[in-house]
């Protein structure tokens, strides 16, 4: 049997813990887990492709099975093309759900080969996001709890 590589797409501006632990999650499930920055994505990002890229990078450093990459266009090639099956996105709540559905949807009927599989962060995690995390940081507020040091460090820089 062929080997199931999984494709986590993301803005990843910044990767928090929360995306951390769905990783970690992933790659013991799989035999190989791509990290996908999004390249465009249509929002205003703090952190540049190549930044979010880097940080992504020093955050899954320790797990041998995870490789980021970054990509432009349609998720759906880019995971065909690394031969990625399962597309994996996480749910923090229910509110995340309708939407995550939507998109599942749509990728199943771009590519019916290719599932789409959901993972739920620990609870520790279900309350963090880039958007809060980055706001946190603006307002001087404390993020360490959130974010790995390499990521705090750059949010410090900004």
């Amino acid at each position: 049997m062929n080997p199931v590589v999984a494709i986590y797409p993301g803005t990843f501006d910044p990767i928090t813990n929360g995306h951390a632990d769905l990783v970690q999650r992933a790659a013991s499930c799989f035999e190989k887990v791509l990290v996908a920055v999004a390249g465009s994505t249509g929002k205003n990002t703090r952190f540049s492709l190549a930044e979010r890229v880097d940080l992504a990078k020093t955050v899954t450093a320790s797990i041998s099975n995870v490789e980021v990459i970054s990509f432009d266009g349609l998720l759906v090639e880019i995971a065909r093309a690394r031969g990625a099956r399962v597309i994996l996105r996480g749910l923090r709540a229910v509110s995340d759900f309708e939407y995550e559905f939507q998109l599942a949807n749509m990728n199943r009927k771009l590519a019916c080969d290719i599932e789409t599989m959901f993972l739920a962060p620990d609870e520790g995690y279900t309350y963090i996001s880039s958007s809060l995390i980055r706001e946190i940081s603006d307002l001087g507020g404390d993020v360490s709890r959130f974010v790995h040091p390499a990521v705090e460090a750059a949010l410090r820089s900004c």
